[in-house]
């Protein structure tokens, strides 16, 4: 098993005649991904990397059967893109772009909750299942099918985390990246609920930062399930100067929350261990799970 998606997911390039997604649209077909279909609208006919290219998703839904998609256009073209899709139906879709107007973010996430489709991002690396499937823009040669569950809000840190966990033979069952622009789809909370279910997980590593609550919701979710599974987490920022920006535009701090303090006391709660440099994350994992 693994989450979101795996070797039945049929995917959708939306802006693949672009330069960003014509580029990785040849990434993901030598992973092994299906890509099936692209869209670029008054380009129908036409195709990329061997990929047909429709003028829209309705029409690669019935030609391709596809049911997924990775949106490689603009962030102020990102919602059109987005809604079309969630109005087909397809699930998971990854928005790449940073920098989504907030209010475009808000009514994307409206309507996907209202259709009961999965949004990944935006500003995210994606998602992928090592050996099934990779919708995103992360280096596959560091991912390596295993037993850990990743869930990140760096895309950077991801990578020197997965490859930590490949190198020390745990491997990752699917790795997620949330996103770091203010308003995104899937949460730690979600991801973590979807590991839970998830037979191939046995463990999860939490990759967090300054900013924003979602690593002390996180914390009490896991307090409040007592969750079944070993997690381990790693929180980017601790060394912030006070008042200093992070590159994400949801690193922002608020009052009490969003501090590297904060969210390591809310860790410390809940009985998360907490890794002081990323390199320790898999070593932590393997004595949570008792590998030699």
């Amino acid at each position: 098993m693994a989450i979101l998606v795996d070797a039945n997911t049929k995917v959708l390039v939306q802006g693949i005649t672009g330069r960003q997604g014509s580029f990785h649209t040849r990434l993901l077909k030598q992973y092994g991904t299906k890509v099936l279909a692209g869209t670029s609208p008054g380009k129908g006919g036409s195709d990329v990397e061997g990929v047909p290219v429709y003028d829209t998703v309705r029409e690669a839904v019935e030609e391709k059967g596809v049911n997924a998609s990775i949106v490689f256009v603009p962030a102020q073209f990102t919602k059109e893109a987005a809604l079309e899709a969630i109005e087909a139906g397809l699930s998971p879709i990854v928005l790449i772009a940073e920098g989504v107007p907030v209010l475009d973010s808000m009514q994307i996430l409206a309507r996907a909750g209202e259709k009961g489709v999965t949004i990944i991002g935006p500003n995210t690396p994606g998602v992928i299942s090592p050996g099934l499937c990779k919708l995103g823009i992360m280096p596959a040669h560091v991912f390596e099918k295993g037993v850990v569950g990743v869930a990140s809000r760096s895309g950077t840190l991801t990578y020197e985390i997965a490859a930590g966990l490949t190198k020390a033979g745990l491997g990752q069952s699917t790795c997620v990246g949330l996103g770091g622009d203010p308003l995104v789809g899937l949460s730690f909370i979600d991801v973590l609920e979807l590991f839970k279910n998830d037979e191939e997980t046995e463990a999860v590593a939490l990759i967090g930062e300054i900013g924003g609550n979602a690593e002390e919701a996180a914390a009490e979710y896991i307090i409040k399930t007592n969750y079944p599974k070993p997690v381990v987490a790693y929180v980017a920022g601790r060394a912030a100067p006070p008042g200093k920006r992070m590159g994400h535009a949801g690193a922002i701090i608020s009052g009490r929350t969003g501090t590297a303090e904060s969210k390591l006391e809310a860790f410390k709660r809940a009985g998360v261990e907490v890794a002081r440099k990323p390199s320790e994350i898999a070593s932590k994992l393997r004595e949570a799970l008792g590998s030699p």
